[in-house]
């Protein structure tokens, strides 16, 4: 019998051990990242195939107290290597050393190599070892003045299983994904999800582990030639572990990214791997995580990264987990990340914490334990085996990867735990981890709907002799309750504004879709026709939030125009503007008309319909002036005489100026703040809307008139350094639609120049 040692990643000894005492052996946890057992040749072949976390088996050749070379030079040579090492065996040194006597590694693995040497001349009898036959790979460590040599029995570290030959963006080692399936409450009757699974490694891991497939099925090692190993007794382990494979397995395995190329590399790993048929991978963003299922586990690695402009990016994505992973209410989640400050970004705490080491970043595994499944619930009810006690080892180490390649760090080498799986299985509770409603939330649904009943009983002609269609019914009525709700025809948009609450993330997500569903119900409106954003403030941001690109067709005052539900916290069409756009309406006959800040060019489509002479519309989006143009077009209204232009505004009034452009209408409703990377100053209505109606006044024509609008709730109008103008009226409460409980929605002026 020899003294086997599975090294692994630190933090993964517990791990190591479990699948260790699966296989059989009488596992004990050594230094850290490193488990012991004992075994012969055969365990060799076993624990190479076998072992899924650990990264490689070591045999440990002899361990003894080293505070001099002189010590170190005479042990090695004593120590008979022959049963180990052949004459023509190539034996290359590696060696550390920590807290020694013995401090120069390159000095210490010159001695032992030279004591080999000499050991192996006087075993084999010979005066010359050439090197050319199978190599045989020795590590010296030194601790506290103890030496110990081991020799590599699997080469190329276990991690590398054959099945990975594409390189992705981030790789996660299969070790460390195989170790994160294992610490997780997944088995093969539940469903696993990786939504961000990039080339598919974790979910490849988990097939694998679903079909019994032995990970080292498809390598060599470096004892692969050995002679101490018959082919027989590799073709004996080999046939036993193929005997092993579950091929009749239904497993539930979906892999999905945004990434195109990752997703044909994962597509390609599983093939590889032989569980292709078993993993559906699929192109979806996260916000579209879905799932029937029932018990199911999220297991994922999600972008992060070393730098904090990097940490800092990511961090919104993992703000969206409470409000998505809450509809999957009986699901767990284990998610490993460098990300700080996880939970209080979650707003709640892990059922447990895992310190690991992606690479060399160190992480932390989050478990997130949801409802236990019901006994009975699967048809193959999984048992747990007995527990099995861990230790804990704490030291300071010098590894963030594996026992073979050390740098300075404290850590808990195994937790003081009895065995993980199990005692997970234990804290899995009757609550989701996200979410769940209150009594509360159902009293203020219940207010809600009784809201929205009167409002839709008091609107309910009102639309009809008006020719309106799309019309907001609720504005924050309720405090409680900050949300807008507008109905585009035979949908409903709702917007929710923030206001403080004490409802963590994961709870308001479910709150927000009872409101959303509870709106669809009173309202008579599918579910599905029913669509919900937020909005940070009441300034207008044309903030895109989805990328669905579906665009609806609505009517107002007979004219058609391409709304965008789903996209954009803003829709394409500014309800509040209704008045405002009759009014330009009646002046636009026979005018040469300016859109200013245009966006989807809805008060252009309102001038060419009153038979504007000509129209120019300017924006600095492509997409809004596109979009305008499909409004035309829709109408029957495109036409040479109708200009596009992309540009910044001011920019734009600067060369009309130069030009000596005149216009006789202007219809300008600037954002309140902008900041775009295509101009060389932001833009602010409050600083700049005098020097813009000043340069406006230039271009407009005698009796030429100038409707100029903002939202901006605290804007001031400096109408004493406005110069141009013979009258300038507010007119807001003209331009605010009666549906509109907010009557400082926006603010408007009508201007018109001197026509003498």
């Amino acid at each position: 019998m020899m003294t086997l040692v599975a090294a692994c990643a630190f933090g993964l000894e517990a791990v190591v051990k479990r699948e260790l005492i699966a296989l059989g052996y009488d596992a004990k946890v050594g230094q850290p990242g490193r488990v012991e057992f004992e075994g012969t040749w055969a365990d060799v072949c076993r624990a190479n195939l076998w072992l899924r976390v650990a990264d490689r088996i070591l045999i440990k050749v002899i361990e003894f107290p080293a505070a001099d070379f002189d010590a170190l030079f005479d042990t090695v040579k004593d120590h008979d290597w022959s049963e180990l090492i052949a004459a023509d065996a190539a034996f290359p040194v590696t060696g550390r050393s920590r807290l020694s006597q013995l401090s120069s590694v390159p000095a210490i693995q010159r001695t032992v190599k030279k004591a080999i040497v000499e050991g192996l001349k006087r075993e084999h009898g010979t005066n010359e070892l050439p090197e050319t036959g199978p190599t045989f790979k020795i590590d010296i460590a030194i601790l506290n003045d103890v030496a110990q040599l081991t020799l590599d029995t699997t080469g190329d570290s276990l991690h590398k299983r054959g099945y990975r030959k594409l390189t992705g963006k981030a790789p996660i080692k299969e070790t460390l994904a195989a170790a994160l399936v294992d610490l997780s409450v997944w088995k093969p009757e539940r469903m696993l999800v990786d939504p961000f699974c990039g080339t598919g490694t974790i979910a490849i891991e988990a097939a694998m582990i679903g079909l019994k497939i032995a990970p080292g099925l498809n390598r060599s090692f470096a004892c692969s030639d050995w002679s101490q190993i018959s082919s027989a007794a590799w073709a004996d382990a080999i046939d036993q572990a193929k005997s092993e494979i579950v091929d009749d397995a239904d497993l539930q395995i979906i892999g999905s990214d945004i990434d195109p190329e990752a997703l044909e590399m994962a597509k390609y790993h599983a093939k590889q791997a032989g569980v292709d048929r078993q993993i559906h991978f699929r192109q979806q963003a996260f916000h579209e995580l879905k799932s029937q299922q029932k018990y199911g586990c999220v297991i994922t690695n999600p972008p992060y990264g070393e730098r904090l402009e990097d940490l800092r990016s990511v961090q919104p994505l993992y703000e969206t987990f409470p409000g998505i992973l809450q509809q999957l209410d009986t699901w767990s989640l284990f998610v490993i990340t460098n990300v700080p400050s996880v939970e209080k970004i979650f707003q709640r705490r892990a059922t447990r914490r895992r310190k690991l080491f992606n690479g060399r970043i160190e992480c932390m595994y989050y478990q997130y334990l949801g409802p236990r499944p019901p006994k009975g619930y699967f048809d193959d009810d999984y048992v747990e085996p007995e527990a099995v006690p861990v230790p804990a080892i704490e030291v300071s180490v010098t590894a963030p990867t594996n026992a073979m390649d050390r740098t300075t760090q404290t850590i808990v080498a195994a937790e003081p735990t009895a065995k993980v799986a199990n005692q997970n299985r234990a804290e899995e509770t009757s609550a989701p981890i996200f979410g769940g409603l209150q009594p509360k939330d159902h009293e203020q649904a219940e207010l809600f709907r009784s809201r929205l009943t009167k409002r839709a009983r008091h609107l309910r002609k009102w639309p009809t002799k008006r020719g309106v269609t799309c019309f907001r019914l609720y504005d924050r009525d309720i405090p409680e309750i900050p949300l807008v709700v507008d109905r585009y025809e035979d949908n409903l948009h709702l917007t929710e504004y923030e206001r403080p609450h004490e409802r963590e993330l994961g709870r308001h997500a479910a709150w927000l879709e009872l409101m959303r569903t509870t709106a669809a119900e009173t309202l008579d409106v599918a579910v599905e026709r029913t669509h919900l954003k937020s909005r940070d403030h009441d300034d207008r941001q044309y903030e895109k939030v989805a990328n669905q690109r579906q665009r609806i067709e609505v009517e107002e005052a007979g004219l058609k125009f391409l709304v965008n539900l789903t996209d954009y916290v803003d829709t394409g069409l500014f309800l509040d503007h209704r008045n405002t756009r009759l009014m330009v309406h009646s002046e636009a006959n026979g005018t040469r008309f300016l859109n200013l800040f245009a966006y989807t060019g809805s008060f252009t489509v309102y001038a060419a319909d009153a038979d504007a002479d000509s129209t120019v519309t300017v924006d600095l989006s492509k997409n809004y002036l596109q979009w305008a143009q499909d409004n035309l077009k829709i109408n029957g209204l495109l036409g040479p005489e109708h200009k596009f232009i992309d540009m910044d505004c001011m920019a734009y009034l600067e060369r009309a100026v130069s030009k000596k452009k005149k216009f006789d209408l202007i219809v300008v409703d600037p954002p309140t703040f902008s900041n775009s990377k295509r101009t060389d100053e932001d833009w602010d209505v409050q600083q700049r809307h005098v020097e813009m109606l000043n340069m406006i006044a230039q271009i407009l024509t005698p009796g030429g008139v100038v409707y100029f609008s903002t939202n901006f709730r605290r804007f001031k109008f400096d109408e004493a350094n406005l110069v141009g103008f013979e009258t300038i009226r507010e007119i807001s409460k003209q331009t605010v639609p009666e549906d509109f409980r907010n009557k400082r929605i926006h603010r408007c002026w009508r201007m018109e120049k001197s026509s003498g």
